[in-house]
């Protein structure tokens, strides 16, 4: 039996720094216009000097691909982190956004902002957002509302059947919604399979701000969700206010999930995928889980983004088209595995 440290170390803080921040090169240097990592390396070297950037190409396209780089990078984290901790709490390795109907909720309080023009005086993007994250909870109490009224185990078959009506609910609404919003139907239609293009240092900022709240909160409740894992039960003899915290939990992975699709729209599975790598690499402590599934979430995210941007060069896949090729091959091998197990 594999043997695993209870928290994570320095060397490994390192290690998965060190690969995120390759892969972050990598993604900014790479694309449909190549630019060599010392001219890329000569720009930032500027930047943070002060100094004059060297003009030419380095100048023009960098300082649209960095925000997008880094908006994919904090949305992967977020995703993945907000799955890790709902697989935690509900004790389903399924559990995701994506596969429980989350983000679509998210993305029918999106839609509905963007259809009607709903906004926040001097923050334009502010009501897109603030509507992403009030359905992605409402549609997450609604989902396990559901599933426990059918099934008070709250297994898988039954969470996932009840996602999966309820995404297809949520389709049919929005696809009236954009029946009567005829001239924005380009852009909801694009940004319904996400896409991060166009990000800006601004929207980056708004997803680490995020991701920096939520997700202290979430990782300070590593303890408690490997409580959870054993039962609840076993959680409320050990002192936990089971109520309180999943409360918490719920509230901070619908405002992740809600800024996310806020900022990238919906882009599907990271939140499946990438926990259930970290869970093979560092083991099911919670407390090593959730930091690795945020650097996992980050990595996967932008080379599905890469491959978006070169695939089909000079046209751009929507990234969410990416993840959900791959989502949709792990989904069926987790959920053979988990059958096979009961």
């Amino acid at each position: 039996m594999r043997r695993y440290h209870e928290t994570f170390r320095l060397w490994e803080y390192l290690l998965f720094t060190l690969v995120t921040l390759t892969v972050l090169c990598l993604c900014v240097c790479v694309g449909s216009v190549r630019i060599p990592l010392a001219d890329t390396l000569s720009y930032f070297a500027a930047r943070l000097t002060g100094s004059e950037p060297p003009a030419g190409l380095v100048s023009s396209i960098l300082p649209i691909r960095m925000p997008r780089v880094l908006c994919v990078a904090l949305t992967g984290a977020a995703l993945s982190l907000a799955g890790a901790a709902m697989q935690g709490l509900l004790k389903n390795p399924l559990a995701d956004g994506s596969t429980l109907g989350v983000s679509s909720g998210a993305s029918l309080g999106a839609v509905i902002a963007i259809a009607f023009g709903v906004t926040l005086p001097g923050l334009p993007f502010a009501g897109t957002m603030g509507m992403a994250i009030v359905f992605a909870f409402l549609s997450l109490l609604i989902i396990l509302a559901l599933s426990y009224k059918l099934d008070r185990s709250l297994s898988t078959n039954t969470i996932i059947l009840i996602g999966v009506i309820f995404s297809m609910f949520v389709s049919s609404i929005m696809s009236i919604i954009i029946t009567f919003a005829a001239d924005k139907v380009q852009r909801i239609t694009f940004w319904t399979m996400g896409s991060l293009s166009g990000s800006t240092y601004q929207n980056a900022a708004v997803l680490a701000g995020a991701l920096l709240v939520c997700g202290t909160v979430i990782v300070l409740h590593a303890q408690i969700l490997n409580a959870f894992a054993v039962g609840e039960d076993n959680a409320r003899q050990i002192g936990v206010d089971v109520k309180r915290a999943k409360l918490v939990l719920l509230v901070m992975v619908s405002v992740l999930i809600g800024v996310c699709v806020s900022v990238g729209g919906t882009i599907g599975f990271v939140g499946l995928v990438t926990p259930h790598m970290a869970r093979m690499l560092v083991g099911p402590n919670h407390k090593r889980l959730l930091p690795a599934s945020m650097f996992g979430g980050a990595v996967f995210l932008m080379l599905a983004d890469l491959i978006a941007r070169i695939l089909l060069n000079p046209l751009e896949l929507p990234i969410g088209v990416v993840t959900s090729f791959v989502g949709a091959i792990v989904f069926v091998v987790i959920f053979y595995q988990s059958r096979k197990e009961h």
